[in-house]
């Protein structure tokens, strides 16, 4: 696996910070080795590198009073909401102080006629959507793991809904924000559209905590279909899947949930969760609306995959089915992992024009039988998004020098298809070599900003920049 880079620390710097914070946060502050490696360590393959405190933080005024002592004493701050990025996004490679925003929990407004609501850093979708279900409204942004909606504002997090709802970008309304030099700011409000000068929200959101602190959240909401059902459907190979799915869109379906799993990963899912799947390339539907409209939906669709060679369609409509069945591909990665006892999974993505998503994974699995890996696949299929599981011996240094050269070779064959490095996971650590080479000198126009709201450089460094 890549080995990581460590930047300068300030020493100095970092031990004052942490006697001043001490003396203000009490307990609150940590820097107990297990602790601080804990906050170092999520599902991802790259190594850890602790922070050297970690600060639970429980207002929007104590982070900004972190930022400005971390400011005063040139100490890194290194946001931390569940842990579950995948490229490096909470390594502390200068050292410096984690900012624990899990215990800012709170859901502090729900405004159900306007389909909005704001909240704290530091809420999971589980429990925001838990909170709202007596209104009638849900959050569909569902990237798998149960992630703080301050850290998939900050990865600008996608997931299995975003076909019909989009992705963070689009369900974020406002944040308030704790700049770098410990200046809290909104930038935006409720109301659905504005003009009124940059547009900052969307500039934090997905800056992976480079430019500031998220201390609250407004996110737009939608109503609870009146109708929802489920589906899975076998194809012959991964080309008929994928072309299903391309007549679904083309069609105007208003599909809520489109993904595939590729014949490797059903049979993980199979093992893992108990199921009796066909064991080839597989899609899972969702259909959202009225009864009648969710109806003449699974009839179009039911059509198109007996034309493409589709078979095995497998309904579920009661609620109870339709959980198992989707907790199942959330559980895709743990799944995949015990497909190799003891071997470490590399999780990486790349996104492409929904048209030249077929070619793509096909030439995936290519690759990696031809460089020996053992690499289940999956995707959001309705947006071009797909993920390959790299399972590596983490003690066998040509197995992760070949990891290593495939998730670059993924890179460049979508660049060949007119698709990025990543359409979810992020940049991180993990990625900055590959933005330079996709973005070019529009990664100099990211530095400058960079540079401009956070000359210190105390955010989040080594990240995207």
């Amino acid at each position: 696996m890549v080995a990581l880079a460590s930047l300068p620390r300030n020493e100095t710097g970092i031990a004052t910070a942490i006697d001043i914070l001490a003396q203000r946060l009490g307990p609150r502050l940590q820097t107990g080795e297990a602790i601080r490696t804990q906050h170092a360590n999520s599902a991802t393959w790259l190594p850890a590198q602790a922070a050297d405190a970690v600060a639970y933080l429980q207002t929007a005024d104590e982070a900004a009073d972190l930022i400005r002592i971390c400011a005063d004493h040139r100490v890194p701050v290194i946001p931390f909401g569940t842990g579950t990025s995948l490229e490096g996004h909470i390594n502390a490679p200068a050292g410096g102080i984690c900012a624990d925003l899990s215990g800012m929990d709170q859901v502090l407004e729900i405004n159900a006629q306007d389909g909005d609501c704001r909240v704290q850093p530091g809420v999971t979708r589980t429990r925001l959507n838990e909170e709202l279900r007596a209104t009638g409204l849900f959050f569909p942004i569902d990237p798998g793991a149960d992630a703080s909606l301050g850290g998939m504002a900050s990865t600008r997090a996608s997931g299995t809904n975003a076909v019909r709802y989009g992705t963070m970008r689009d369900a974020v309304l406002a944040l308030q924000v704790v700049l770098p030099d410990g200046r809290l700011v909104r930038t935006g409000t409720r109301a659905r559209k504005s003009s009124a000068g940059y547009d900052l929200t969307r500039l934090m959101v997905g800056a992976e905590g480079t430019l500031g602190l998220i201390t609250e959240l407004t996110l737009r909401l939608h109503g609870i279909p009146e109708a929802i059902r489920a589906a899975a459907c076998t194809f012959p190979d991964v080309g008929a899947a994928v072309e299903t799915c391309i007549a679904v869109i083309q069609s105007g379906i208003p599909i809520a949930r489109i993904e595939l799993l590729d014949a490797l990963q059903v049979r993980a899912c199979n093992l893992h969760s108990g199921l009796d799947l066909p064991e080839a390339p597989l899609l899972l539907l969702e259909f959202h609306g009225s009864p009648a409209g969710v109806a003449e939906q699974v009839e179009t669709v039911a059509a198109l995959v007996r034309e493409a060679g589709g078979s095995g369609f497998r309904w579920e409509e009661r609620a109870e089915d339709r959980t198992r069945l989707w907790q199942a591909r959330h559980d895709a990665y743990w799944a995949a992992c015990a497909l190799r006892p003891g071997a470490k999974g590399l999780s990486t993505d790349v996104c492409v024009p929904i048209s030249n998503l077929g070619p793509a994974i096909e030439a995936a699995q290519r690759k990696a039988r031809e460089m020996n890996l053992l690499a289940p696949a999956l995707g959001h299929v309705g947006d071009g998004n797909f993920h390959v599981l790299l399972l590596v011996d983490p003690e066998d240094a040509a197995e992760r020098a070949g990891a290593d050269a495939y998730i670059e070779w993924l890179a460049e064959l979508a660049w060949s298809l007119d698709g990025t490095c990543t359409g979810e996971h992020g940049i991180g650590q993990g990625k900055r070599a590959l933005l330079r080479r996709e973005a070019g000198e529009a990664v100099d126009v990211m530095a400058a900003i960079k540079a401009a709201l956070d000359p210190l450089g105390i955010m989040n460094p080594g990240k995207i920049v």
